[in-house]
């Protein structure tokens, strides 16, 4: 009996998907459970897995295709194959022992070798005049071919001409055309046309939305990351040591961001229709770079996380986004957006927003400049911080002030730890 396997429900809002890669094909024997393709979402790649043990009875969509939440993908005969796949489990047969070869005649090299023709000694080309010698080696005429008439076996220019002639010379090849015809190469040869992933496409609209639909602009600051990170170098073992996850900047900033917005809660609204959503809740997504674009999974209600527990959801997080592994509830509800573009060595940049937040912070490399403080100029590790903001719902006063909250805590560590 044929059983259907169908798109499985993939989340609000989602309704369908594209067949990313086929795992099986028809004909296999699968087991129950057993991954069978992979289908590619908006926002996550998810596997569909057999649901009963059988033979693939066939393929009802190819890859590349696009289903529907409850569409068939492929048909499983239920049972099917277990008795072949119990039969294979048994003693192998026996294999015949092998014929004996024939005996094969030893290869005869064909390629041309330079004139070998007579017998004895032949010339004494060391010996003999420059004229000969040159004339031997361009004509690659070996000295056992030539009949010298000088004294002591020396070869004249005369015998090494009569050496040549006596040698039929070789049959003329075809001519080979060139690999590459004369002249540039059309551009069509040098371009690879891939069709575009389903998350690529999304990726593509949603920010040339965020540019069409809202008032973007980015304003800029820039912090002193000392204290950080003599803190950080402080207590980075300790805090391994006790929460297992590794210190990094990201909690900090997480930390002054969910500052900033308590502050100036413009920075964490949306515009939904008439109306402006202010979100008393602080779910901040993060930017995390795959090999299939970017994805924004979102660590839920940071403000009532420690660092610690920070520092290991971006970190889960972080490992399931490169792993293909985060969900549709992973990706969705975020109410600001962090981006750390620093990893990659850029110095500034200009994030863009991630509908429908009104504002991403971006973050950037940490550089050695010189900085005047107290009157002295001194060598600090500087970052550049770039907020960009929906101008509809956020003031450029309202932008300013949140980077410059989020620039003193960061500089001042210890406002975070007492929440001041």
């Amino acid at each position: 009996m044929a059983v259907e396997i169908k798109v499985p429900a993939l989340g609000e809002s989602v309704t369908e998907a594209t067949v990313a890669k086929w795992l099986v094909k028809a004909g296999d024997v699968v087991a129950i459970d057993q991954p069978l393709c992979e289908l590619e979402t908006d926002k996550v790649t998810v596997e569909v897995n057999a649901t009963v043990a059988g033979t693939m009875a066939d393929l009802a969509v190819a890859e590349g295709a696009t289903v529907q939440v409850g569409g068939v993908l492929c048909h499983i005969e239920a049972g099917a194959g277990a008795a072949a796949s119990s039969a294979s489990a048994g003693p192998a047969p026996v294999a015949a022992p092998p014929k004996p070869a024939a005996a094969v005649p030893p290869a005869v090299h064909t390629a041309p070798a330079p004139v070998m023709a007579g017998v004895g000694p032949g010339a004494n080309l060391a010996a003999s005049g420059p004229a000969a010698r040159k004339l031997a080696e361009e004509k690659e005429v070996a000295a056992s071919a030539i009949q010298p008439t000088g004294k002591d076996g020396r070869a004249t220019k005369a015998d090494v001409l009569a050496a040549l002639q006596s040698v039929p010379a070789p049959s003329a090849a075809p001519a080979v055309k060139p690999a590459v015809p004369a002249g540039p190469r059309p551009r069509a040869d040098r371009e690879e046309r891939v069709r575009m992933t389903r998350l690529r496409r999304t990726i593509a609209n949603r920010l040339k939305e965020a540019q069409n639909t809202a008032a973007m602009l980015t304003t800029f600051n820039e912090v002193d990351m000392t204290n950080v990170m003599a803190l950080r170098e402080r207590l980075k073992a300790d805090f391994e040591k006790k929460h297992g996850a590794r210190l990094g900047f990201m909690s900090f900033f997480v930390k002054a961001c969910i500052a900033g917005l308590k502050e100036l809660p413009a920075v964490n609204a949306e515009i939904e229709g008439d109306e402006l959503v202010y979100k008393n809740y602080y779910d901040i997504g993060v930017a995390v770079g795959t090999p299939n674009g970017l994805v924004v999974p979102v660590l839920r209600d940071a403000d009532v996380l420690g660092f610690g527990e920070i520092e290991k959801g971006i970190a889960d997080l972080g490992r399931k986004a490169r792993d293909g592994k985060l969900s549709i509830a992973d990706l969705t509800g975020g109410t600001f957006t962090i981006s750390n573009g620093g990893v990659y060595g850029s110095l500034m940049s200009t994030p863009i927003l991630n509908p429908p937040q009104s504002g991403i912070l971006g973050m950037h490399k940490i550089q050695q400049r010189p900085m005047v403080v107290g009157g002295e100029i001194k060598v600090r590790p500087m970052m550049y911080l770039a907020l960009s903001y929906d101008h509809r719902i956020i003031d450029g006063r309202e932008a300013v002030l949140f980077l410059v909250r989020v620039k003193e805590c960061i500089e001042d560590p210890e406002r975070l730890l007492l929440g001041v």
